[in-house]
């Protein structure tokens, strides 16, 4: 917990220098130990459990501590989750309860940094290969899957998830908080 506070508010110390203020942040974090994306959850050591869970979800609450005081004209706060937070995901294990508390985190914040019009939400992608999703055992199954079930019968995009985000951080969302925003081609609604 010490770590996170004292890397989040030595960078926003340096943003502040720099910038004044701050409109948007953009939490893009989470991390398990490989070794916890394998066999059964049932198998999850404490230390692992430990570390994904700080790293993947309080890091947004040591951000968005920091990242407070210069949010002086209000602002938003994006970061990003996973099916996996709600439905079991096979090798995402510990990852999606991880990113359960990072989505319940979300509400929490956006309770608490509301009268502050700071708004906090998150995007809850399809499957991306990506350097981080290389980590998770079966992502081109994954990949497969979602592209044979998905409404729009095609692959989640990182465009797709960054033009959410624009949107989030823009004054087009300015009345959404605490909301996760699926942007996963409809799969959620077609399972």
């Amino acid at each position: 917990a010490s770590k996170h506070k004292a890397m989040s508010y030595g960078r926003m110390k340096q943003v502040e220098k720099e910038f004044g203020r701050l409109d948007f942040l953009v939490h893009s974090l989470a991390f398990a130990p490989r070794e916890e994306l394998t066999g059964q959850f049932v198998n999850t050591t404490r230390q692992g459990f430990a570390t994904a869970l700080d790293v993947s979800a309080y890091s947004l609450v040591a951000v968005a501590r920091a990242a407070m005081p210069l949010m002086t004209e209000g602002g938003s706060i994006v970061t990003l989750s996973y099916l996996g937070a709600e439905r079991v995901v096979p090798h995402y294990n510990v990852m999606g309860v991880a990113k359960a508390a990072l989505e319940c985190t979300v509400r929490y914040l956006a309770y608490d940094l509301g009268p502050k019009n700071i708004r906090v939400n998150a995007i809850s992608a399809g499957p991306i290969k990506t350097l981080a999703a290389r980590g998770v055992s079966g992502i081109t199954k994954m990949v497969d899957l979602h592209k044979e079930f998905a409404p729009l019968r095609r692959a989640t995009e990182q465009g797709e998830v960054g033009d959410t985000a624009l949107f989030l951080v823009s004054s087009l969302g300015r009345g959404i908080t605490g909301e996760i925003i699926y942007v996963d081609g409809g799969l959620l609604s077609a399972i």
